[in-house]
């Protein structure tokens, strides 16, 4: 970094955008993973369109500043923390959306919520599947950057599957586009595949164009508790060897005990565990589907099965689902796992989580979009023990080292971001790990995007 003060950039952009407030700062500095390590950030900047952003990173690269790419804030890996010495730039304010309800696209800007783009799609009635469990909270943009899933991508798949352009300002200003409207194009390498997931350690997503669908119809809802975690997930392998069902969920005792105590849903405490199960096609399909998935289940000695009344009841136990991380949190610090499998080894990697929680005396909770092998295990513990949060700290790399181990992954859906990133490499390997450096060094050579974040 050079010896230019940041003033400088206040007066490139203005004071409205480039903030120095020292409140401010401390609002940007941590990210909902709330990393031990997050720093205060040198500026927060918020354009309004894409030209401040170049303008911002043109000077942070001429003065070889950090940048930190921020969406909502509402990530779990700490890919949007703060960073002493850098900017933050946060694009909430930009936030246009165009439906395109003849061409079933959305052109999106990065700082509109998953939640507002559904709504928008759905007056014309169009859907955006992607679906995280914080989707009323988070950002496209930030959705974009850790290639977000959610409880539907069982059937629907993740953000990746939806994402058909983008504008991306690079290290050093330029700004590219990078696919388009169409469905189909293979003209040149797959840039918008390389972007998605990509954190903001190679450029920063202006724009983005989005894929849209029909409206799905009205899901059908089953529910099944069992005595065992894993006669339950011995249940998912089983429904997954015959149908994609449109969401296929997981919560362990200690989730749906959380889940109860914070939101006074009348769940099964005594269960060891839930599945949520739903199907959305059409009917007759959609009975068949349920009344099939049902007859799963009951080979695999549940607690019981019960088929939802309507779409009401049906999404009250999904919403159950999605309160899960706010119900843990209500109880303690959280470090939040998203390791994942295939799926025929979901009772093992589930099964070996709780070995390792209870090896180490902390509590570890697991809920999980289980049709896809994507788990969450959530280790909480008391932020004021530092002993605690040593054994939680060791728990959760364990847990990591534990899902390699299977031939699985280190994150699904939540990114690397700086709490994950020294487990990247025992899953990558040296040589991927140098063509991911060879990358980013050509696409950011002196390193001012993101640094620290998964590379």
């Amino acid at each position: 970094m050079t010896d230019v003060p940041v003033s400088t950039l206040v007066e490139l952009v203005g004071a409205d955008v480039v903030s120095l407030d020292p409140d401010v700062l401390e609002r940007y500095r941590w990210d909902n993973a709330e990393e031990s390590g997050a720093q205060t950030p040198l500026a927060v900047a918020r354009p309004r369109d894409a030209a401040q952003v170049q303008e911002i990173v043109r000077w942070a690269n001429r003065n070889r500043v950090p940048v930190v790419p921020r969406g909502a804030g509402s990530g779990l890996s700490g890919g949007a923390e703060g960073l002493g010495g850098a900017i933050t730039i946060s694009m909430e304010r930009m936030r246009a959306i165009q439906i395109d309800p003849r061409a079933h696209t959305a052109t999106v800007e990065p700082g509109l919520f998953n939640a507002e783009v559904k709504a928008a799609a759905a007056e014309y009635g169009l859907w955006y599947p992607p679906d995280p469990s914080s989707f009323e909270i988070c950002s496209i943009g930030g959705n974009i950057a850790t290639n977000a899933g959610g409880l539907c991508c069982v059937k629907y798949g993740v953000t990746t599957d939806y994402v058909l352009g983008l504008d991306v300002v690079l290290a050093d200003g330029t700004l590219v586009r990078l696919g388009g409207p169409q469905i189909k194009d293979t003209a040149g390498l797959s840039l918008v595949k390389l972007f998605v997931g990509s954190e903001g350690t190679l450029g920063i997503v202006t724009r983005a164009i989005l894929r849209l669908v029909p409206a799905r119809g009205e899901p059908s809802t089953l529910v099944a508790t069992f005595d065992s975690v894993e006669n339950a997930t011995e249940a998912v392998v089983a429904i997954r060897q015959v149908i994609r069902p449109a969401m296929l969920e997981f919560m362990d005792r200690a989730s749906t005990c959380a889940v109860c105590d914070y939101s006074g849903e009348d769940l099964d405490r005594d269960a060891a565990a839930m599945l949520i199960i739903q199907s959305d096609a059409p009917e007759p399909v959609r009975s068949q589907e349920i009344a099939r998935m049902d007859e799963i289940c009951r080979t695999h000695a549940p607690i019981m099965t019960r088929v939802c009344s309507g779409a009401e009841e049906g999404e009250r136990y999904a919403a159950a689902r999605r309160a899960v991380f706010p119900a843990l949190g209500a109880r303690g610090k959280l470090m939040y796992g998203d390791v994942g499998v295939q799926i025929p080894l979901l009772p093992r990697l589930v099964n070996g989580i709780t070995e390792i929680g209870e090896r180490h005396g902390m509590d570890v909770s697991v809920c999980a979009h289980a049709g896809d092998g994507n788990t969450h295990p959530n280790v909480v513990f008391d932020a004021d023990d530092p002993d605690a949060e040593e054994r939680a700290t060791t728990v959760f790399h364990e847990i990591m080292d534990l899902a390699i181990s299977l031939g699985g992954t280190i994150t699904g859906e939540h990114g690397v971001g700086r709490a994950k990133r020294d487990s990247l490499p025992d899953q990558l390997g040296p040589d991927v790990m140098l063509l991911t450096r060879r990358i980013k060094d050509a696409l950011d050579p002196d390193g001012i995007l993101n640094p620290g974040v998964m590379i």
